[in-house]
């Protein structure tokens, strides 16, 4: 099991300037919705942006010792973010 504090901190400090959102979707601490934003991003593709999060995260996964069993990903550059929310 994980907190989503802490996910939003690893992500936070491997992706500098990131805005990530993080919801725990079935109450158990091992499935989550992440919604990040990242200039990390700016020029990939969106499968691109999703291998890049989710090698970070690797470590946490369950397969990996970790613990979470399911990770869905939303991605967006910082400009994305700023259109998405407006």
């Amino acid at each position: 099991m994980m907190e989503p504090q802490a996910i939003i901190e690893k992500l936070q400090g491997e992706l500098p300037g990131s805005q990530v959102l993080v919801d725990d979707l079935t109450g158990t601490k091992d499935h989550f919705r992440v919604t990040i934003a990242a200039p990390q991003f700016e020029g990939l593709i969106m499968i691109k942006q999703h291998r890049l999060v989710y090698d970070l995260m690797k470590d946490c996964m369950e397969d990996n010792g970790g613990g979470i069993h399911a990770l869905s990903l939303s991605t967006y550059t910082p400009e994305q973010w700023e259109q998405q929310k407006g």
